[in-house]
């Protein structure tokens, strides 16, 4: 057994009964920058104050019911104008504490680089309260990693961390007199500024200079300049004047940030899909593993469920079906979709059986999806398509029925209530007898909302994935056709036949009936179109920025 690591062991007894608190850092902004020990003390939590830059990251790993009191804090400006004064972080913590609850303050980056977490930690060990901290990646480091600018080189280049906010004179004189790399923490519309003050404290006009802003999420964006050509650099861009000025971004200064080395550097905004909004139109319980893979090539997933899964009208024959299993009524069961699975395993729980109830079955699976739900179960297949991933795949590998060897001919099919009959058929002429039970009804689901369908009719979305006919039907009919400058990726050639009859125009076809090879060919897709912009000298874009009136790529 492996010994209890001094993060997790229990509060010693002297702790009993007393509130606790966790410093937390959250990193700068990717959801998956935070710590092992991070999501420990989350799921433990009864309370969760964090700053709104980071809720979002954290609340997921937090429980069901957790309490997460909005932050707010008192300043000079709402007191003047006679607003009511608010609680600010430390009162919010210590008054969780005090009630003896485990609190966790979570806060954008590191407790201890960013942020003023050190004056809360002070109020707790001033009245006794036990806290923690736990690390997290600290702005100023993680966000260069991510624009693929080192700090450091094998000589140990210097490297000093400055706030443009708190930074007085001394400060820029020191780091002006020094030749090694600065990591400036400031605003957008800062920049040229913290840069003059640079210049001025010594450093050369010509010295490299990056800048980025929302750095680590798929809003990033990084600009290469010096300190003598930011300002123009900005100018020409249309970067400024703008609104989101005052957004927070970090600057890296020095010949570590060369603009030659971070095009060879930048792996994150060169991911092939990088900052796309693609729709996925599926249920919702079967978006979620398509959504981390587009998530992996640096894609935002927007799911629209299209289709809700409801019960059968009459459950008397999926009924009948089950208890046939217990009793031995089939030779054979197949899946043909991860829905088909979870209405039997439904069926299972609600009279109180297991996979053990597939004793002596044999069971098949159309794909890989619908295998892995079933090893979910605690259900190994005996029967996957060893070619394509459909009825007619399955059919091809699916044995003839034999008296001598199969002591029973009856195939149990539990499938959608608009399931086509090329399995039923298939099995049929096999020699096998079929109970083609209703397991499930799909319906179309919801409309989306407003702004969603908005975004699809006017072109806001970059990609739509199409995993079925029926998707495209249904998407249609409840949000609308996508814009023409939407590239359509479609999982098979019945699915793209749908499309085109839609009027819709396939940019990208599966070359396997599956999710996944879905989203991989769609991140092709975006490579060849990314290499083919870099080799023609152009800018690399999004699909949708390039609709008329298309708005300038915002960078928050």
């Amino acid at each position: 057994m492996n010994p209890t690591s001094p993060t997790t062991s229990p509060l010693s007894p002297a702790f009993a009964g007393h509130g606790h608190v966790t410093f937390l850092g959250a990193g700068p902004g990717d959801p998956g920058l935070l710590t092992l020990r991070a999501v420990e003390a989350l799921a433990g939590a009864d309370v969760l104050i964090a700053e709104p830059e980071v809720l979002e990251v954290v609340r997921c790993h937090a429980r069901a019911g957790v309490s997460t009191p909005e932050l707010t804090v008192v300043d000079e400006a709402s007191t003047t104008a006679g607003v009511p004064v608010l609680r600010d972080a430390a009162n919010l913590v210590m008054e969780a504490a005090r009630g003896g609850r485990r609190v966790v303050r979570a806060v954008t980056g590191d407790p201890g680089l960013d942020g003023n977490a050190g004056a809360e930690m002070l109020a707790c060990a001033a009245e006794g309260i036990p806290f923690e901290v736990v690390p997290g990646v600290a702005t100023a480091v993680g966000v260069p990693a991510y624009a693929g600018v080192p700090l450091r080189d094998a000589q140990g280049t210097d490297v000093r961390f400055v706030d443009a906010r708190t930074a007085d004179e001394r400060c820029w004189t020191e780091v002006g007199a020094s030749d090694g790399t600065v990591v400036v923490s400031t605003s957008l519309d800062s920049v040229a500024a913290a840069a003059g003050e640079l210049v001025a404290a010594g450093r050369k006009p010509d010295t490299p200079l990056t800048v980025t802003i929302a750095g680590t999420t798929t809003r990033q964006r990084t600009w290469n300049a010096t300190l003598g050509t930011i300002a123009q650099v900005f100018k020409q861009g249309k970067v400024l004047p703008s609104p989101e000025g005052h957004r927070p971004v970090i600057a890296v200064v020095g010949e570590r940030s060369a603009p030659a080395q971070r095009d060879q550097l930048s792996w994150f905004e060169s991911k092939p899909l990088f900052g796309w909004r693609v729709l996925v139109p599926r249920t919702k319980e079967q978006a979620a593993s398509l959504s981390d893979q587009l998530r992996s090539y640096g894609a935002v997933p927007h799911e629209v469920p299209t289709i809700a899964v409801e019960p059968p009208r009459t459950p008397q024959q999926m009924e009948r079906a089950v208890k046939g299993l217990v009793t031995g009524r089939y030779e054979w069961i197949a899946f043909t979709s991860v829905n088909a699975v979870k209405a039997v395993r439904e069926k299972f729980e609600e009279y109180g059986l297991d996979a053990r109830a597939f004793a002596g079955i044999k069971v098949a699976a159309v794909g890989e999806q619908t295998a892995a739900a079933l090893v979910d179960f605690g259900v190994k297949p005996d029967l996957v398509p060893s070619g394509e991933q459909s009825a007619a795949g399955l059919l091809e590998d699916w044995p003839p029925y034999d008296p001598v060897f199969d002591p029973i001919d009856r195939v149990f099919l539990p499938r959608a209530d608009i399931a086509t009959e090329t399995l039923v058929a298939g099995l049929i002429e096999l020699g096998w007898e079929v109970d083609d039970v209703t397991a499930y009804r799909t319906v179309r689901a919801s409309p989306p909302p407003a702004d969603t369908r908005e975004a699809i009719k006017g072109g806001g979305f970059d990609a739509v994935l199409f995993t079925s006919s029926s998707t495209v039907r249904n998407l249609v009919g409840i949000a609308g056709k996508p814009h023409n400058v939407t590239v359509i990726a479609c999982i098979g050639p019945a699915t793209a036949k749908t499309a085109e009859e839609h009027g819709l125009r396939v940019d990208v076809l599966s070359p396997e009936p599956s999710v996944h090879k879905l989203a991989e060919a769609l991140a092709d897709f975006g490579l060849r179109r990314r290499a083919a912009a870099l080799e023609a000298g152009d800018p690399v874009t999004r699909p949708s920025e390039r609709r008329p009136g298309a708005r300038r790529r915002r960078t928050t």
